[in-house]
């Protein structure tokens, strides 16, 4: 019953990630101005590609998102709902952050729990749950010329992939997945949408840059010593020696 019920939240929390991301997709396409067929492919690169590609790494047989009907109707759906509904506007921009973080996170923690049922350790989970969240965004983004988001300028989101894909394994160890699954959702959807609010971003490498970092603290330290001798050259008349 356990293996069951684990099952059918696997599932849920998989199918869900692909129709939201799937409606990105067509969003995208529609943006782009491409065709039926422009839609169909968005939708199935942001929707079925992250878990493609963690199948195809697991090597324990066909990838589900073939051999389910469910994945690629579903992709397709999302494709159609994106095609035929013009979302846009308010209430877009309010209601999608939220779906989205909400895939994000299903998708991680369903990703590494996957990971974890094939014998794989903890590290290959937080791997493998990370590209089940953001691999068909990056293969998207790639087909479009585009760099992918995640690779820079933007407010954590691989990242929180990260720390969901993390909840699960120690929920997992600790002998609770199918409640892990539930937080880690929760976890690495709360974490993109604080990340959103409060504008958090991993630092450039220039930030942390011995070249930038050194020379300003010796500028900072320059320019206090020149407004002290400044001041002592205004009070007695001549320079300190």
């Amino acid at each position: 019953m356990a293996a069951e019920s684990l099952s059918a939240a696997f599932h849920v929390l998989d199918l869900t990630g692909v129709l939201t991301s799937a409606v990105l997709g067509g969003v995208i396409a529609r943006r782009e101005r491409l065709d039926p067929i422009g839609f169909a492919t968005l939708a199935i690169l942001s929707g079925l590609g992250g878990g493609l590609i963690r199948d195809t790494l697991l090597q324990h047989g066909t990838p589900i998102a073939l051999t389910d009907w469910r994945y690629l109707v579903t992709a397709l759906a999302g494709a159609l709902i994106a095609y035929v509904v013009r979302i846009e506007g308010h209430w877009w921009n309010r209601v999608w952050p939220v779906v989205d973080a909400l895939a994000l996170g299903a998708w991680a923690a369903a990703g590494a729990q996957r990971t974890l049922s094939f014998g794989l350790g903890w590290l290959s989970a937080i791997l493998l749950g990370t590209i089940t969240a953001v691999g068909g965004g990056v293969v998207r983004d790639v087909v479009l010329r585009r760099i992918p988001g995640i690779l820079g300028g933007n407010t954590l989101y691989a990242t929180s992939a990260v720390v969901a894909s993390a909840v699960l394994v120690v929920a997992d160890v600790n002998g609770h997945p199918t409640l892990g699954l539930v937080v880690a959702t929760v976890v690495g959807a709360g974490l993109v949408l604080a990340a959103r609010r409060r504008g958090w971003m991993l630092p450039e490498a220039d930030a942390w840059s011995p070249a930038r970092v050194v020379p300003a603290r010796y500028r900072r330290r320059h320019r206090h010593r020149h407004r002290h001798r400044s001041v002592r050259r205004d009070v007695d008349g001549e320079p300190e020696v």
